[in-house]
C-alpha cells in the first residue's frame, strides 16, 4: 500500500499541537487561544482519517473541505499566539511552515477531487 501523505503529516502535526498547547497551557497559563489552536489543530488528521472512509465522493470532499477549514483556522491561532508573545519566533517557525504545508495539501487535494 502506498503512503498517505496527509494522513502521515497531519497526524505528525496534531502530535505538535498537543505538545505546545501542553507547552502553553501548563507553562505560560495560556487556556482560551491554546485550547482553540488544540481543538483545530488535532481536527485536521481527525477529518482526513474520516475521509478515508467516505461513503462516496462527495463525502469524501465534505470531509477533506473540513480538514481545510480547520487548517486555515489552525493557521490563524498560530499568527495570533505569535503576535501576542505566547509563541515566540522558534516555535513561530517550526510551526508556520507546517501550517502552510497543511493549507496547500488539503487546498490541492480538495481542488483536485472535485474535477
Amino acid at each position: 500500500m502506498k503512503p498517505n501523505i496527509i494522513k502521515e503529516k497531519s497526524f505528525d502535526f496534531a502530535v505538535d499541537i498537543v505538545n505546545v498547547y501542553k507547552e502553553l497551557a501548563y507553562n505560560k497559563k495560556e487556556y482560551v487561544m491554546s485550547r482553540q489552536l488544540l481543538k483545530s489543530g488535532t481536527s485536521i488528521g481527525a477529518n482526513v482519517r474520516e475521509a478515508e472512509f467516505a461513503q462516496s465522493k462527495p463525502d469524501f470532499i465534505n470531509k477533506m473541505s473540513i480538514s481545510l477549514k480547520e487548517a486555515n483556522e489552525t493557521d490563524y491561532w498560530i499568527d495570533l499566539l505569535y503576535a501576542t508573545n505566547y509563541l515566540n519566533k522558534e516555535e513561530f517557525d517550526k510551526f508556520k511552515p507546517k501550517s502552510q504545508e497543511m493549507l496547500r495539501l488539503l487546498v490541492s487535494i480538495v481542488k483536485s477531487s472535485k474535477d
